[in-house]
């Protein structure tokens, strides 16, 4: 599977974003697809996640703030964030895990800057 993310940039505190990731490569339908972040100096950190259910599953932080959404039909992820705060400044990082093989890939970062 490979992951393309795109969407970051910069954007005032309260702004919104959204990320996307493409994958291809393999059955889309059948992955957990998540978003991590990581911040220079930080362990890389769970953002959102939804399966192949569309089970959502977010970090507590950005409850309330953010949506991850899927579209099969695009082999597409998404990340809408809205009332972005500083502290969202970060590398965000697309992954796909097979729940069938627990195997996970990752795409490269797209970088979020929030200023305030």
């Amino acid at each position: 599977v490979q992951l393309q993310a795109s969407g970051g940039g910069l954007v005032q505190a309260g702004g919104s974003l959204r990320l996307s990731c493409e994958a291809s490569g393999n059955t889309f339908s059948a992955y957990t697809m998540s978003w991590y972040r990581q911040d220079p100096g930080k362990q890389r950190e769970l953002v959102a996640s939804i399966d192949s259910s569309s089970t959502t599953n977010y970090a507590v932080s950005v409850m309330g703030r953010f949506t991850i959404s899927r579209d099969n039909d695009k082999d597409t992820v998404y990340l809408q964030m809205n009332s972005l705060k500083p502290e969202d400044t970060a590398v965000y990082y697309c992954n796909a895990k097979s729940e069938a093989t627990l195997f996970r890939y990752w795409g490269q970062g797209t970088l979020v800057t929030v200023s305030s």
